[in-house]
């Protein structure tokens, strides 16, 4: 019996793509809104004994957290994603981020707790990384897994789209914030409202994806084959070349967009002495830019394929590494804008055939475990190394070296994508053969 595509209609595919889209912008309005302040608020609230050097530091380091939490909240959600569905888990990992970002809202400083504190927020920032490794993941099976092939990589982009929005939204309320009380007051708590006030968003995407019904793809699966009792070792034992080779792939696209929306806004106040409105306000245009690019790549790509998108952002982007510091450098607010935004054209335009690209590689019942964990492998990687390590490097040898570094993670990618083939054509679900036992 052949494999067939989900019957879907246009209106029913908009209605996932928003439900897919609307949870990763509450969710990574959540996560990006805890990265800005990291860069603006935690170093002097959380860990003032540091000094300002290694307290930014040591903020960024609880951004490093929640990204060796991703690649465990993969094979977690993974699990339950694969044996109990894409919706329920979806709506798991949505609640927990919530809570956890509405707690870090409400904490304590190190004045008023001490060491305390910033134990709890790394705590927070783990939980935040759990939910995550699964909820990029769910959203774009959702939409993968129901889309004509002939659209999928575009209606699969929906997913990666809120996270462009995500942080468009956390970057304006934070700016917004900034630009209505003065300094003192945003330090004292000004910064905490919008983590407190991402309950409401939290209750507007529990209605949404509520609403949503689980993929064909997966009911099948389930109703002909079952589930796997172990979807990782099973994508291990089953896949072990795509799983090595696919983790790199979004090596260099969570490399340039981490240190854009992330290290870059510490550097343009902190070592370039840009307004922090400034700063904030380029940011907000590199994550529109980052959108747009995201749109371009994945509808170009169901033309001309997957692979042939990501090789070119890949391409383009290790000859950028070595250019970009030393353009930032000339410390002026355009030359910071263009650092910014083609930074994250370059990143979204490489990401857009993602959504598509990665469950296409995987067999459905474990490619819900299999597709989060290289992703967040890849966040592990590009997303938490190059911010961590990026203020010694460029403090101790300049940015260029630190641009070295990032082109060496850039070839990477290149080299894993090429080592995979094209997967525009795959078909989601697969031909009924004997059970699998």
């Amino acid at each position: 019996m052949a494999a067939t595509e989900p019957d879907v209609t246009n209106r029913t595919m908009r209605r996932i793509a928003i439900a897919s889209g609307t949870g990763t912008v509450i969710e990574y309005y959540d996560f990006f809104i805890f990265a800005t302040a990291a860069a603006l608020v935690f170093p002097k609230v959380f860990f003032p004994a540091l000094g300002s050097a290694a307290g930014v530091v040591a903020s960024f380091a609880t951004l490093g957290v929640a990204f060796v939490a991703r690649p465990l909240g993969s094979v977690l959600f993974g699990h339950f994603g694969d044996r109990l569905g894409r919706k329920r888990t979806l709506v798991t990992t949505l609640l927990i981020m919530g809570l956890a970002t509405a707690l870090v809202g409400l904490m304590p400083t190190a004045e008023q707790i001490g060491v305390i504190a910033p134990i709890l927020i790394v705590i927070l920032r783990f939980m935040q990384g759990l939910a995550v490794g699964g909820e990029w993941t769910g959203a774009t099976l959702m939409a993968a897994e129901n889309a004509p092939k002939a659209k999928r990589g575009f209606w699969s982009m929906f997913g990666a789209l809120g996270g462009s929005i995500g942080f468009v939204l956390a970057s304006v309320t934070f700016l917004i914030i900034g630009e209505t009380m003065s300094d003192e007051t945003f330090h004292s708590y000004g910064w905490r409202i919008p983590f407190i006030a991402s309950l409401l968003l939290i209750a507007i995407g529990l209605f949404v994806r509520l609403k949503i019904d689980e993929t064909p793809v997966f009911k099948g699966e389930v109703s002909q084959r079952g589930t796997s009792r172990a979807p990782f070792v099973e994508a291990l034992k089953s896949q072990p070349r795509e799983i090595a080779f696919a983790s790199g792939v979004l090596v260099m696209t969570f490399a340039f967009y981490y240190l854009a929306v992330g290290y870059l806004i510490n550097y343009g106040t902190a070592v370039l002495k840009l307004p922090r409105t400034t700063v904030l306000l380029i940011g907000i245009a590199a994550g529109l830019m980052f959108g747009l690019a995201i749109v371009l790549g994945a509808a170009y790509s169901d033309r001309v394929g997957r692979k042939k998108v990501i090789l070119a952002g890949n391409a383009v982007a290790v000859v950028w590494a070595l250019a970009l510091f030393p353009i930032l450098d000339s410390a002026s607010a355009v030359t910071f804008a263009i650092g910014s935004c083609v930074t994250t054209l370059i990143a979204g335009f490489a990401y857009g055939p993602v959504g598509a690209f990665m469950p296409e590689l995987f067999q459905t019942r474990y490619r819900y475990t299999a597709t989060g964990f290289n992703y967040n492998v890849a966040g592990v990687v590009g997303g938490a190394v190059p911010p961590l390590v990026a203020a010694a490097i460029t403090a101790a040898h300049g940015g260029f070296t630190f641009g070295i570094f990032l082109a060496v993670l850039c070839l990477i990618s290149l080299g894993c994508t090429l080592a995979l083939r094209e997967t525009r054509n795959a078909e989601m679900s697969e031909p009924v053969k004997a059970p699998v036992h």
